[in-house]
């Protein structure tokens, strides 16, 4: 008995060693889901106790798990439009703002992979939101109705990939659905950023409730490939547009809005059960999708690809240039004060141990003007925060006592010109030290290495052409109070 275990294992190796061999030529499909505003923090896999989510935990073991990926842009508009065209948003002109349009000058990765010959589509949220203009599609492809209709209408065995852009977990959220559930409200970790009261405690609990409702859609989509018997045969990646709907999360620049998810299985190229520390932009995706179809990198994609850390054995930092992370912010929405109708931009670099922000209008508001009556947009109210329970607790409760005033300020009040986070001693990101002469020295090397790259990847804001951003017509809607 124990010489056959001894032979089945050894067949078990020899397996695992072809597959290991298997090559980028072999032209996977991918299955791309996106979730709409959630933050790196909360799946099981990331320590999350709570939150419910077995399949995706499940992708995590049977694949590898990025700690630390970061969007381009923690807004869906320029985050997704990144993700399409492996370009830094600042690359993409009227694209870099929320509502801004993909021009079709920039190549998206959905269109290069229909011209090598996959089956590409998308369900729900694509790309957007925003106006096609001169697009005749989506940029994410066709639109289908489900993965299912999108399968059937496959041609023969040509390799496909598929967008599946859930609206989960954006608001509006139905309260209490979290306690509903059964989520335990007394469990759930609160950011410090955030007041720890019972409100608080069951809008995160209603969040949780619809990343569950991915995790629950996710497993649906992969008994779909597994039935179609292309499971195996699929790069299933799972990430976020951008963090959750919070204050001091979505549209800012802290981990909260601009860490999110990423997990990657395909088994033969990726070895299960691996963690990567490398920093990782979203950007990255494209080039990684393009690599694995045996196509080439176009010049203008600032991302770079993945595959070398998908094919890699290793865990922890696979390679060690890999050290650093580019993100920012232009307008939101349109939510100063008259006649002021820019956005609030922004730049940052993070590193393992540093984050820095270079706040380019200081003089505006950062999530929005707090003086309604003299709002550039009519009813625009600390609108680049969306309404929710922890807003409007945070604002009625600023003047209670002196933690909600600070907490109050960090989220809505008006931030210097630079910020620098040591995120050893701060991780999250609660302290500004760019005033400490203790701190001057990464300060200004981050500074410098923040400015290099903006340089050379050509962003108008250190250019001297940055009010371009602030000039483009904006056609969303505002975030209002609940009662209106």
């Amino acid at each position: 008995m124990l010489y056959w275990s001894k032979i089945l294992k050894l067949g078990l190796l020899l397996i695992s060693l072809l597959f290991s061999l298997r090559s980028v030529d072999d032209h996977p499909n991918v299955l791309f889901v996106i979730a709409d505003d959630w933050s790196w923090l909360h799946a099981g896999t990331y320590g999350d106790s709570i939150v419910g989510t077995p399949t995706i935990n499940r992708i995590a073991d049977e694949g590898v798990r990025f700690e630390h990926a970061y969007v381009a842009s923690p807004s869906c508009t320029p985050s997704r439009a990144s993700i399409l065209t492996g370009q830094w948003f600042w690359r993409l002109e009227q694209g870099a703002n929320l509502y801004g349009p993909l021009l079709p000058e920039h190549a998206v990765f959905p269109d290069l992979l229909e011209e090598s010959g996959y089956h590409v589509g998308f369900t729900r949220k694509g790309w957007g939101p925003g106006n096609l203009g001169a697009r005749t599609r989506n940029p994410a492809g066709d639109r289908y109705a489900s993965l299912e209709n999108f399968l059937e209408a496959r041609p023969g065995d040509r390799p496909f990939m598929f967008w599946f852009g859930t609206h989960d977990p954006h608001r509006a959220y139905e309260p209490g659905s979290g306690a509903q559930s059964g989520i335990d409200l007394d469990g759930i970790n609160v950011p410090a950023a955030f007041p720890d009261v019972p409100e608080v405690r069951s809008d995160i609990a209603d969040y949780y409730f619809e990343v569950q409702r991915i995790d629950r859609e996710l497993s649906e989509l992969l008994d779909l490939l597994e039935k179609a018997g292309e499971l195996d045969q699929t790069l299933i990646v799972i990430t976020s547009d951008n963090g959750m709907p919070f204050p001091r999360a979505k549209s800012m620049l802290y981990d909260l809005g601009t860490r999110v998810p990423l997990i990657m299985r395909l088994p033969g190229l990726i070895a299960p059960g691996r963690v990567v520390t490398d920093m990782v932009s979203l950007t990255d995706l494209a080039p990684t999708f393009l690599a694995l179809a045996g196509l080439d990198q176009p010049e203008a994609m600032t991302g770079q690809s993945l595959v070398p850390l998908l094919r890699s054995r290793e865990s922890g930092l696979v390679d060690p240039t890999r050290t650093a992370v580019y993100f920012g912010k232009e307008r939101h929405v349109p939510s100063q004060e008259s006649p002021d109708g820019g956005g609030y931009p922004m730049r940052a670099i993070r590193t393992h141990d540093y984050l820095y922000i270079r706040n380019f209008r200081p003089d505006r508001w950062p999530g929005g003007t707090p003086n309604e009556e003299r709002a550039f947009m009519s009813g625009a109210w600390y609108s680049d925060t969306d309404a929710g329970p922890t807003k409007h607790v945070m604002i009625a409760g600023r003047h209670d006592n002196p933690a909600n005033a600070a907490l109050y300020d960090l989220a809505f009040g008006k931030r210097p010109g630079e910020e620098l986070y040591d995120l050893n001693a701060d991780p999250e990101q609660l302290y500004n030290l760019a005033l400490d002469p203790a701190y001057a020295a990464p300060k200004r090397t981050l500074w410098n290495q923040l400015l290099a790259t903006l340089n050379a990847t050509g962003d108008p804001r250190v250019l001297g052409t940055g009010d371009f951003f602030d000039l483009q017509p904006y056609t969303g809607g505002v975030v209002r109070r609940p009662n209106e």
